[in-house]
């Protein structure tokens, strides 16, 4: 049973308008279930009665649902006002499978950034204020960029959220290490503002994957590196399966790397050397070069 109540506010307050809402029998407004999550409903304003939540986005986990989480937390932005969002890209691949995978039908746009003048990035926003304020349950907020701390994502659908923060805000490089013949290096980084949130993920990546890492402060953020047995193992475990949304340009780009690594087959020990004008937070040393083959998502570094 639920009752149609009202609540009158004076003019000196921000205008004559009744706000309408529904209590249930126990005096509380009724909450929405959507993906195992509960949501109060948004109030509706008698002045505007067509006024209704839009629910863009399906709020269920999922593959392809963890991932733009992924991609959110890198590249992504709230704004102020609480309802609307965006993810900012350069790769027109990208941004096209955000759009895919939230199934949006909002244009994807061209602009500058950061004070810049040239429009070279890609950009969708939309409005939905359900979905945002369960980013904002999740930890993300408005400033998040300094001040997220952790995401809360499901153990299940974390590979596919590592993989869109990678996507995101991560680097793969390669190169010859001078120290050895025939020594080549990669490793595998992903960089934020927030050291909080950085030291949190190095944790829940050590818990989920046996990783250890270490933490470099860069310029104005910082980065939780890993090097070539750690890289090895964050590939398996982001690209699990075949069918899988990624940014394929780092997708083949780590797997020619190993390709080339597995052809010099020598088993060499690599360590992180410090670059010059920066400092190292964290280090660990690094487990040796393992031989394996590449194939496709799915396929078994291990073997």
């Amino acid at each position: 049973m639920f009752v149609i109540c009202g609540f009158y506010r004076p003019r000196h307050c921000g205008g004559s308008r009744m706000t309408l809402w529904a209590l249930s029998s126990f005096g509380r407004a009724p909450r929405l279930h959507r993906g195992g999550e509960e949501f109060e409903p948004p109030r509706v304003h008698k002045e505007d009665m067509r006024y209704k939540p839009q629910h863009k986005v399906q709020i269920r986990w999922s593959s392809n649902f963890a991932y733009t989480i992924g991609l959110i937390t890198s590249d992504g932005y709230l704004a102020n006002d609480g309802r609307h969002m965006g993810f900012v890209s350069k790769d027109t691949e990208l941004i096209g499978k955000f759009k895919e995978a939230l199934k949006l039908t909002n244009a994807i746009t061209k602009g500058a950034r950061g004070g810049e003048t040239e429009k070279k990035y890609f950009r969708i926003k939309f409005g939905d204020v359900i979905f945002y304020k369960f980013l904002n349950r999740i930890g993300l907020t408005s400033a998040k960029s300094k001040t997220i701390k952790s995401v809360m994502v499901p153990k299940k659908f974390f590979a596919d959220f590592l993989r869109g923060l990678f996507d995101g805000d991560g680097t793969f490089y390669s190169f010859w290490d001078t120290r050895w013949p025939n020594s080549f290096v990669f490793k595998l980084s992903i960089a934020s503002a927030s050291l909080v949130f950085i030291r949190w993920l190095k944790r829940r990546l050590t818990e989920l994957y046996g990783v250890k890492g270490y933490i470099h402060k860069g310029d104005g953020v910082f980065n939780l590196e890993y090097m070539k047995g750690d890289t090895r193992k964050l590939f398996q475990a982001m690209y699990y399966k075949e069918g899988l949304l990624y940014f394929s340009m780092k997708y083949t780009k780590m797997v020619n790397a190993f390709e080339k690594d597995k052809s010099t087959g020598l088993i060499v020990l690599q360590k992180q050397r410090k670059s010059r004008g920066s400092s190292v937070v964290e280090r660990k040393t690094e487990d040796l070069r393992v031989a394996s083959s590449i194939l496709a998502p799915g396929t078994n570094l291990c073997k």
